[in-house]
């Protein structure tokens, strides 16, 4: 199975895992292939750089790419799908996010319910 992981996901994973639910620990050990979108890397970037976030990027980065997560880069087709997206959700990360996650196609773990609103894709843990 091929999953990206939504932002927080990310960030429970690698600064708080006691926030994951097992099921969510059991399909990120079980994963074939592990994705972060470049989006989380950058939406972290921002609520760091405005104080709401405390995270280190580098460390962050580093930590994924040492447990042989794959960055998910932005392409052309994953920004032009948004257009297409109904509004359910108004969060232009979560919305490119999950762009990705139906264009490439990978399952999208999330904790974020709107979320399931969209595709069977996307799976809440």
């Amino acid at each position: 199975m091929h999953i990206l992981l939504d932002t927080h996901i990310v960030i429970w994973a690698l600064s708080e895992p006691e926030k994951l639910s097992a099921e969510a620990k059991t399909l990120i050990k079980d994963a074939d292939q592990l994705f972060v979108s470049s989006a989380s890397i950058w939406e972290m970037a921002i609520k760091s750089g405005l104080g709401k976030l405390d995270v280190d990027l580098d460390l962050m980065t580093a930590e994924l790419q040492k447990l042989g997560v794959i960055e998910l880069a932005i392409s052309w087709q994953h920004s032009k799908q948004v257009k297409s997206l109904p509004r359910y959700h108004r969060d232009p990360f979560d919305r490119l996010i999950l762009s990705q996650a139906m264009s490439e196609p990978l399952i999208l773990l999330t904790h974020d319910k709107i979320l399931t609103e969209y595709t069977d894709l996307v799976r809440l843990v």
